[in-house]
Parts: structure tokens; sequence; C-alpha cells
């Protein structure tokens, strides 16, 4: 990775999803198939030269009282998406059973929101708003059961819990960013060649529009053919000052900064490796964060442990919402 900070910092479990919160940021191991929970919580950047890692889910166990003395009532399956309500209880995308749980204030997982009645297959990244408002995508297939792709919906969770359908025909809709007006809502479309947005009024999507198009849609439904034919596979995606999205493009190992219309500005390569979502932060707002790992594959993802978390300094700082 270019640009004289591309250190490797720590290994997770498999790709880490980085998101942020006002004193630390958050990372969650994705692919752990013995649905072990992990995530992390990281400091912040002040001073530090490097990152330090505590595990916050599972809690430690404390002498002989199990985890920590308490019995969550939500058993998580695969962490992905986080987020925060006002108040500051944490919202955890459970993907293989299609949930969204709430870490609460004493730690304890609930429920928060069931979508397996409207998602068709895993959930994944979800973006919340500054009222709690969350939407959440989803695969639409199975990725690695050798079906054919197929177009899905996005879904919406209200701070309450209520979900609700939020837009459809999308291509596994994933990583999300909020203007900082809270206006738009720019989604990265993995399998379509594309960012998307959408303009938000009282808390609804509008119409898709394309933001930027990286080429024509793949033509062919099997999914090793369509990361052959795209030439961005958008994964996660976050925004700066000037309006620019940084992509991380899951397909070519790269992190791309990228204007509205598909122009690329700016080529980050990380060495090979895959590269599944990125955040930037720091005290200038001036670091990237890079979750790379080997591999998507959950078995091989699961039984390497070779994810990592890059990071690298940019020019423009950040923007929105993460």
């Amino acid at each position: 990775m270019n640009g004289g900070h591309a250190c490797l910092y720590v290994s997770l479990s498999a790709s880490p999803y980085c998101r942020q919160a006002t004193e630390a940021y958050y990372y969650a191991g994705v692919h752990n198939l013995n649905h072990r929970f992990v995530i992390y919580r990281v400091p912040t950047m002040a001073r530090r030269p490097a990152l330090r890692f505590r595990l916050l889910y599972p809690p430690r166990p404390r002498g002989g009282h199990g985890r920590d003395g308490r019995d969550s009532g939500a058993r998580p399956q695969q962490p992905s998406g986080l987020g925060f309500l006002p108040d500051g209880r944490m919202l955890i995308v459970s993907m293989r059973d299609r949930k969204v749980l709430r870490r609460e204030i004493d730690g304890s997982l609930v429920e928060h929101a069931d979508l397996s009645g409207l998602a068709p297959w895993h959930v994944n990244d979800m973006r919340v708003d500054h009222d709690g408002r969350a939407w959440v995508g989803n695969f639409g297939f199975d990725l690695e059961g050798g079906v054919p792709t197929r177009t899905t919906v996005l879904i919406c969770v209200e701070p309450d819990g209520t979900a609700h359908l939020a837009a459809d025909g999308l291509g596994f809709p994933n990583g999300m960013v909020l203007t900082p007006d809270g206006g738009t809502l720019i989604l990265a479309e993995s399998t379509m060649n594309r960012l998307s947005a959408f303009d938000i009024k009282s808390g609804s999507l509008g119409e898709r529009r394309t933001w930027a198009a990286f080429g024509d849609p793949p033509t062919s439904t099997d999914i090793s053919e369509v990361l052959k034919q795209v030439a961005v596979a958008p994964d996660g995606i976050c925004l700066d000052a000037e309006g620019a999205v940084w992509v991380a493009d899951a397909a070519h190992g790269r992190l791309l900064r990228v204007a509205e219309g598909g122009r690329i500005l700016e080529e980050r390569k990380t060495d090979g490796i895959g590269v599944f979502a990125c955040m930037l932060r720091g005290d200038d707002g001036r670091t990237l964060f890079a979750s790379v790992a080997p591999t998507f594959h959950q078995a091989e993802a699961s039984a390497n442990h070779r994810a990592s978390v890059l990071m690298t300094k940019v020019e423009v700082p950040h923007a929105g919402l993460p």
C-alpha cells in the first residue's frame, strides 16, 4: 500500500469491518464459523504509533462465572456492519441469522430487529444515521453455494427496531456512507460495477440513481464470471471533505478515490491482498484505514487468521457518516 504508512498493525480472524465512533474505532471479525462474535475496540489515535486493540465482545471470563457473569439472550451468528444509536448503544449486524443485535449499556446483547422475513440471504453491511435509523444490505444469494447471482433489497430499521424495505433491484448492496447534510445515502453495489445514491426525505429513500459507474453491469450470473467482468467490485466505502469516495475494490486488491460520475482520482494498491473495508479517521481525519485479508471464502479465512488492518496517510480529510 503506497503512501509511507503501509504498516501491518494487527491480525484478526478474517475481514475485519472498520467503523468509527467519537471516542474509538471498532472492528468486527467476520469469518468466525464457530459463531464466536468478535468485536474489538481501538482507542483514538492521538499521538499513538500503532493501534491497540481491546476485546469488546465476547467479554473476557471473570472467575468461574462464564464470560462475565451474564447470559445474553441474543446468540450472534457472525458480525458485520456496526453502528450506534443516539444514546451510544451499539448496533451489530448478525449475518447468518439475519438479525440486528443491540449491545446494551451493561454489555449484554439483545435482539434489535429480525430481518429474516425481508432479507433473502445473509445480511451484511449497515449504516446508522444520527437519529438511530439503520439501513442494512444483504447478499441476495448464496455467495459460496454456486447459485446464480440475483438482485436484492435494502432494508430500513427504524430506531424502535421495526423494519421495512427501503429499495430493491440492487446488486449485492454493501458499504454505505451518508453525506454531511444527511440528505444522501451513497451505496456500493458489489456485483453491479457501480456506486448508487438515494436522496433521503423524512427518513425515506428516493429513486436510485447512479453516482459512479465503472463500466456496464456484468452480463453473467455466475459469481466467478461477475468478478472477472467488473472493473471495480466496491465493498466498504468512506467519504472525504471534497465529496470523493474511497472505495475498497474487493476484486482487485486496491483502494480507489472516486469522484461523482466515476472518474478515478487516486489508486492505492494493497500489495496483492484483498481489501474489503476502508475508513478515514485519525486526529486530522487524514488516516485511511484498510481491512485486508487473503480471501473472502469463509472456511479458509476462518482457518488462516491472516487478516490485517493497514494504514496510510491521505491529503483530504474525512466527511459524513460514519
